[in-house]
């Protein structure tokens, strides 16, 4: 266990992965432990992580998929299995290149499930009827034009300081693995934050957060949620309006009114264009109608 903790810490600490991811991680391979206790008949020592054979992984993953696990989960407990390797060569030198040529199932990559232009400007306008107090009203319509405005994460728009009171026309933020990157707000998106921070009952600062909760201290993702939830029942929405398919919305409306899409891979923090690019596949429509319109023989 002290192995899978240590990795646990380098991930959270110098990789900087999301909460959940390290969670998910921590949970898949302390079943990987528990597996290998039985099947090594003692408790797995780092020697014996050398010597693991890729049919030892496998079976692991056969037995959890007699669990009843899904291929994306079958495929999530082959990834932390993999990350915990590269770390214990990196720290404990421990190489096994069995494990390396591992691969997990095939899976077709889920397109993003982005909300309408409508429904996403009533989400905005609609959330704050959830609430008695005015202030809350104006926080809970400020994340959410942080989400569809600015294509931010929940976490990301949530880990907001308050030295972004009043609201900058530039805000420069920390995104996955720790990387910076600079979005432009617009004019209804800092007003939105900026009603907001002058109705809030608490002090803002560098050392404050920006989104408060009820009772002063940060707002919590899952609380947002909630709100979103009871917000799409009363718009009769689809379970897939979330808050982060606020920012599907955000890529996705983009790219079909004309942006290029370098300039929303910036926006949005993507490492690799290719992640960029799966909301093509969302918007083919359109694509296939610009395609037509401009070639020379499609008119």
């Amino acid at each position: 266990m002290a192995l899978v903790d240590a990795f646990l810490t380098y991930i959270s600490r110098e990789r900087r992965l999301a909460a959940n991811t390290i969670d998910a991680y921590g949970a898949d391979l302390r079943e990987f432990q528990a597996f290998l206790t039985v099947h090594l008949g003692m408790p797995p020592r780092i020697t014996h992580f050398a010597g693991l054979q890729a049919r030892d992984i496998r079976a692991f993953l056969a037995q959890r998929r007699r669990d009843g696990l899904t291929d994306a989960s079958v495929s999530r407990l082959l990834s932390a299995i993999k990350s915990f390797y590269r770390w214990l060569d990196h720290a404990h030198g421990i190489e096994n290149p069995d494990i390396a040529f591992l691969t997990g199932p095939s899976r077709g990559r889920r397109l993003p499930r982005p909300v309408s232009e409508r429904a996403a400007g009533d989400m905005i306008d609609q959330i704050g009827t959830l609430q008695d107090e005015p202030w809350i009203a104006a926080r809970d319509a400020a994340a959410l034009a942080l989400m569809y405005g600015a294509g931010l994460r929940i976490s990301e728009a949530l880990s907001l300081s308050g030295n972004v009171s009043p609201a900058p026309e530039i805000l420069r933020l920390m995104g996955k693995g720790g990387k910076f990157r600079q979005v432009p707000l617009l004019p209804a998106v800092r007003q939105a934050m900026d009603d907001y921070a002058a109705l809030c009952p608490f002090r803002m600062g560098a050392g404050t957060p920006f989104f408060f909760g009820a009772r002063g201290k940060v707002l919590q993702p899952a609380v947002l949620r909630k709100q979103v939830q009871l917000l799409r029942n009363r718009l009769g929405l689809p379970e897939t309006a979330t808050p982060h398919a606020l920012r599907h919305s955000f890529a996705t409306h983009l790219l079909a009114h004309g942006a290029d899409l370098r300039a929303i891979q910036t926006l949005l923090g993507h490492a690799s264009l290719s992640t960029t690019q799966v909301y093509t596949g969302v918007d083919a429509h359109r694509l296939r109608k610009v395609h037509t319109q401009a070639h020379p023989r499609g008119r």
